[in-house]
């Protein structure tokens, strides 16, 4: 999953930067979805601006812990929620490494604008879905290991005794 988000990442901006004209954007879905390009030093929704380098060893340690305790993941769902936030994380370290203005200050290249959502790429939209799913995932009850506690405990118990789950 991850190397999937890193390509369609990588794709998509090398696409942008190569069409997109930052003072014309381009009108999709009338004023509410347009390409617009943009150079994002900070964080998401623009934060953290200057902080460039900040960001780029906050998201290489993200890297190495979802790499770290990768071989312990036991859950498709908790595998496919990772791997969108680790291609995500990649996806914009790349960026932030190789992108002017010079190693671990790049600028993150944006570039999908919806309504007054600001501006974001496919990187982002892969860490905002991976920890959607991770998050839900945790309040049910779906654990990392493939074990379950909480709702999906007592789910996977009224499934397995016959009861339609909904009493």
């Amino acid at each position: 999953m991850a190397v999937c988000v890193i390509a369609l990442d990588v794709a998509t901006k090398a696409l942008a930067v190569a069409h997109l004209d930052p003072m014309k954007p381009v009108e999709i879905f009338g004023d509410v979805v347009t390409l617009r390009l943009v150079r994002n030093s900070g964080a998401a929704f623009s934060m953290a601006s200057g902080y460039t380098w900040v960001l780029t060893v906050v998201a290489l340690v993200v890297v190495v812990g979802i790499v770290r305790y990768s071989s312990r993941l036991r859950s498709a769902w908790w595998i496919l929620g990772l791997g969108l936030v680790l291609g995500g994380a990649l996806g914009n370290l790349a960026d932030r490494i190789f992108r002017s203005p010079g190693p671990l200050r790049g600028h993150v290249v944006d570039f999908v604008s919806v309504g007054w959502w600001p501006v974001f790429n496919v990187a982002d939209s892969a860490v905002v879905c991976g920890a959607v799913l991770l998050v839900v995932l945790s309040l049910l009850g779906f654990e990392y290991d493939g074990s379950r506690s909480g709702w999906a405990a007592r789910h996977a118990t009224e499934t397995a005794d016959g009861k339609d789950g909904d009493a």
